[in-house]
């Protein structure tokens, strides 16, 4: 008898796929599940865990291709053995990252994300797989995840929170635990124990940390809850489950990592962990603890909104560390000082005590890390701003997440899985460029209305609607897109996708806008928004429309990375010079809307940069992609070809090593040497 004609056999091995997040990108691996069942398969978020559940011996008997599954299993094998770009570097091997966010967006079956940082994230765990950097990722299980989006009648926003159920995820219980010592709403502190669920993605593990544990009181069993949702309380409960739990349960898991990487300020409070390990477990002095706390330690800022630098009340973070903070022999006055500007600040922010306790710090573009230096100058006063120690390393993409089959299968595998090369690109015949777009965009044709147009130019604008990323700046003037959108020579249609943060009223107001619009009898029909705005939605969008929108008001766009994915994809951008696309654009690659010039105030920018996107849609896209089909596919040959490579994450995590993970690890080794 074959191997897999027994169904034991078949669900092990289908479960074997199943429990390893390489089903969400290596060839063949997600199509074995769809083929099985697709409609039941697209209901449950594309997640193989959950459909191997629903499925009786008889039916994966009766549906599954043994072929594939031992096509599949064998690329599994092929990449486990694969030699990668690390152990070819012949670095000590006592080098190990940890890697702390507090959302991972790996894929839409595991729906502990959000947006954009969790995105990130999750490309920046996969290409340290393929890479095979020594990493392991530390984050929280959100047994509601993040919420799943509705619009009422109103056409408002509504949020419904969905349970995650650890049993139907691609998640694996581990033995170890942890206990944080936190304040019940008396201020009577509470041992609070801490599970961990390990997510395989690749060769790297990334450990999520539960606190929904038997034997925790219910307002310690909810604070993993929710990504971003509850009060101040709840939400530093989180940040020190994270920081604080999240070095104790690498402890409980017998790994040493010689740098710790902070993805933003959530995790902060782990340096006090840090600290208080050696103060008092190693006996080292304060002076000396800090200074190897800060050697080891790589922080990324990721946004220049002050919304976005996360503020506490200096008396809940006392309420909540101030035992801990005793224990690592601070003062209270001398602690809170790490987390102020100046001595004037009243609060307590984690962007600050980042950067006071790291060595390594960096924006997530080059731009950004010019305003980083301006924005947070006051922590080193006696320093010029190009001389304040924070970097940049321009963000990326996973490839292999995000690039269509299609596209995928014409520019070849890429077998050294280091930084990827586009170049075939250039090779391409027009009509096999072509013909692969046209799939992808009739792929999500499927999603859109009967009255959208497959042959018509579609603009795509998908992301958090936050207000200064103007959605609706495409609206400013209606009797102009009107026009656009009732040209019958030359149609024009959009498509607009998002979440507006629960809390974020002016963000539901724009939302509620542009829906509104869509019925407007000056929309034609030709514009959508479409709901619940998640990776698969994601993929859909940046593979099948033609042009990408990007119109934030500069330069509040730290990075953005959906743009990238469409240029992946050989969609062209069209962007305000923001974030990446300073350093991705030129003539050969897309269209770039306005200048560099910033206005003094929102109504006076938002009006010149409406009439700067009207000018370059109605004298250069849109003539274009109607007339010039050459220059449109020489456009997206250039996308993929210059800016495939460029912004992907492995690029990204390659300069992420050489310019911070390697000093850090060689900083830390030579203070022990010292010691």
């Amino acid at each position: 008898m074959n191997a897999l004609d027994s169904s034991a056999d078949l669900r092990a091995a289908l479960s074997e796929i199943a429990g390893n997040l390489w089903f969400s990108w290596l060839p063949g691996a997600r199509a074995l599940f769809a083929c099985l069942d697709p409609a039941r398969f697209a209901a449950l978020d594309h997640n193989p865990t959950a459909l191997l559940a629903e499925l009786s011996d008889d039916e994966l008997l009766e549906r599954v291709p043994r072929d594939d599954v031992e096509r599949v299993l064998t690329e599994f094998e092929r990449e486990r053995a694969r030699g990668t770009w690390w152990e070819r570097s012949g670095e000590d091997d006592r080098f190990l990252v940890a890697y702390f966010s507090c959302e991972f967006g790996l894929d839409e079956s595991l729906p502990i994300y959000s947006g954009g940082l969790g995105v990130l994230s999750g490309d920046h765990l996969k290409s340290a797989s393929d890479l095979g950097v020594p990493l392991v990722g530390v984050g929280l299980f959100y047994r509601n995840g993040y919420f799943r989006q509705q619009l009422d009648s109103s056409d408002w926003q509504t949020e419904r929170y969905p349970e995650n159920d650890p049993r139907l995820l691609p998640l694996h219980e581990e033995a170890a635990t942890a206990v944080v010592e936190l304040p019940d709403e008396s201020g009577a502190f509470h041992d609070v124990r801490v599970r961990v669920w390990r997510a395989q993605v690749g060769r790297v593990p990334l450990y999520l940390l539960d606190t929904d544990v038997d034997g925790n009181p219910d307002w310690a069993r909810s604070i993993t809850d929710a990504l971003y949702g509850g009060d101040r309380q709840h939400r530093i409960r989180q940040e020190l489950v994270l920081g604080v739990g999240g070095v104790r349960v690498l402890r409980a898991l017998e790994l040493e990592p010689t740098v710790f990487h902070m993805n933003e300020g959530h995790s902060a409070f782990l340096q006090l962990e840090r600290m208080r390990e050696l103060v008092e477990d190693d006996s080292v002095t304060r002076g000396a603890a800090v200074q190897r706390l800060r050697a080891s330690t790589v922080f990324t800022t990721h946004t220049p909104v002050p919304a976005g630098n996360e503020v506490f009340d200096a008396w809940l973070v006392e309420r909540n560390v101030a035992p801990l903070v005793a224990r690592c022999g601070f003062t209270w006055d001398e602690f809170v000082a790490l987390g102020r500007m100046t001595p004037a600040e009243s609060g307590f922010g984690l962007t600050p005590f980042a950067l006071r306790t790291s060595t390594y710090a960096n924006g997530v573009s080059e731009l950004h890390g010019e305003v980083s230096r301006e924005m947070w100058q006051g922590l080193w006063p006696e320093r010029p701003v190009d001389e304040i120690p924070i970097g940049s390393v321009t963000n990326g993409v996973h490839s292999q997440t995000w690039i269509g089959d299609e596209l995928d299968r014409l520019l070849g595998a890429e077998e050294d899985m280091g930084t990827p090369d586009f170049a075939r690109a250039y090779e391409l015949r027009d009509d096999e460029l072509w013909s692969a777009h046209v799939a992808a965009k009739l792929r999500l044709m499927r999603r859109l209305p009967a009255s959208f147009d497959p042959e018509a130019l579609t603009i795509g604008f998908a992301r958090r609607f936050a207000t200064y990323k103007r959605a609706d700046l495409i609206l400013s003037d209606p009797d102009r897109l009107a026009r656009l959108l009732a040209d019958s020579s030359r149609p024009l249609q959009i498509v607009l996708a998002g979440k507006a943060h629960p809390a974020d009223e002016g963000g539901k107001a724009l939302i509620q806008k542009i829906v509104r619009f869509t019925r407007d009898a000056g929309s034609n029909g030709r514009i959508v928004f479409l709901e619940d705005y998640e990776m698969t939605l994601a993929r859909e969008l940046v593979q099948g429309v033609d042009v990408w929108l990007n119109n934030p008001r500069r330069p509040l766009e730290a990075s953005g990375t959906s743009g990238m994915k469409a240029a992946l994809n050989g969609v062209v951008n069209c962007s305000i010079l923001d974030g990446w696309w300073c350093e991705g654009y030129s003539p050969e690659t897309g269209f770039a809307i306005g200048g560099e010039w910033v206005a003094s105030n929102d109504l006076a920018q938002d009006e010149v940069d409406a009439a700067a996107l009207f000018d370059v849609l109605e004298q250069q896209l849109i003539p274009t992609y109607y007339d010039d089909r050459a220059l449109w596919l020489s456009l997206m040959r250039g996308s993929i070809a210059r800016l495939g490579a460029r912004f992907s994450t492995n690029r990204m995590l390659v300069e992420y090593v050489e310019s911070l993970y390697l000093p850090a690890h060689r900083d830390l080794l030579q203070q022990l040497q010292a010691a």
